[in-house]
């Protein structure tokens, strides 16, 4: 397999290049990624020593550019990961937002169809187009509704989640247009090693060592399915070899729990893997902020279809895979340090 990771050196598609990397059947990797203030090509881990990888800097917006990378390498396979996801960042500029993920996916999509439509039969056959978008395209949940599901009406609340809603569909419309074969998933909240530091997790690890305040907006009972990164990968490979085309598949990890009890966990688990100097729990350092505008409440989602037809489940649980990712952040400070380095990521780590 030749395959394209868009946003391979981001939290997600990083995972995805360690993966396929470490899998003998891929014959090469070409990672894609504009490297803007959460990429870094030291998430790739040992990528760059593989002969099988390369990395090009550049915009999936760059029509040219995407167009040359799926000739010179005979892809097969486009995994797209790239987009701005950072919510409280989308509030504030959702005009990146709209560039990267409804107009970089539009360009993106426009190469890759002149592209297949110019492979042989059987190539054209076998060609996959995998799109990567998340639940908070579904909107907000009460605290008895249902779980998200595929079928679920699309109510987008924020300007990232209307950007990324916008993606899905025109990726739908390129299938349905041209044939494009393609595959949806839509994820819960990941979570584990290399994710920037200003999401939830990492914040609240790395604030805590460093004897800061733990920032919870509002009253922290907001609920979110917290997924492992690596279940997440497992289950896109699945969707790829055997997905239904034209089909989405929601991915979550079984794990749905308020923020404020998420981050007593992590609180509960540094007490017990690097306790405080003074004895006294992490746990002191929470402190409630007021609630950012538009804030979704819940959000929950049912992996009974892509159990039912691709026999897949999260092998972590809640508790192992913070376990891991508690773990994880305390051996790699010097990674923290060097990706925070990033003025903007500095005047955010505040905020949550």
């Amino acid at each position: 397999m030749n395959v394209l990771v868009t946003g391979g050196c981001g939290f997600i598609g990083s995972a995805m290049v360690r993966t396929l990397l470490s899998e003998s059947t891929i014959r090469t990797v070409v990672n894609l990624d504009l490297l803007t203030y959460c990429g870094n090509q030291a998430n790739t881990g040992n990528a760059p020593e593989d002969t099988r990888y390369r990395f090009v800097q550049g915009d999936i917006a760059d029509k040219k550019l995407v167009e040359e990378l799926l000739a010179e390498f005979c892809i097969d396979t486009v995994y797209h990961f790239a987009a701005q996801t950072h919510v409280d960042r989308s509030i504030d500029s959702p005009d990146l937002f709209v560039h990267t993920n409804v107009l970089g996916t539009t360009y993106l999509l426009e190469a890759t169809k002149g592209y297949w439509q110019g492979l042989s039969q059987v190539n054209r056959e076998a060609f996959r187009f995998l799109h990567v978008s998340t639940d908070e395209v579904f909107g907000s949940l009460g605290p008895e509704d249902a779980p998200f599901c595929e079928t679920t009406r699309y109510d987008p609340r924020s300007t990232y989640a209307a950007s990324k809603a916008a993606a899905d569909h025109l990726v739908r419309a390129f299938g349905n247009t041209y044939g494009l074969p393609f595959l949806i998933t839509n994820c819960s909240n990941n979570y584990g090693p290399y994710q920037f530091p200003e999401k939830l997790l990492p914040l609240m690890i790395l604030n805590a060592l460093e004897g800061k305040p733990l920032p919870l907006y509002g009253d922290g009972l907001q609920r979110r399915d917290w997924l492992y990164v690596e279940d997440h990968i497992e289950a896109i490979l699945k969707v790829v070899a055997s997905g239904r085309l034209g089909e989405t598949y929601v991915i979550g990890g079984e794990s749905e729990m308020p923020n404020k009890e998420i981050v007593q966990t992590i609180c509960a688990i540094l007490d017990r893997q690097e306790p405080r100097a003074d004895g006294r729990s992490y746990a002191e350092q929470i402190m409630h902020v007021t609630d950012r505008p538009g804030h979704d409440r819940r959000y929950s989602v049912s992996i009974d279809k892509i159990q039912r037809e691709l026999n897949w489940r999260p092998r972590e649980s809640l508790a192992s895979g913070l376990d891991k990712t508690v773990a994880w952040y305390r051996e790699n400070r010097a990674w923290c340090e060097m990706v925070s380095k990033d003025i903007y990521a500095r005047e955010r780590l505040g905020r949550i």
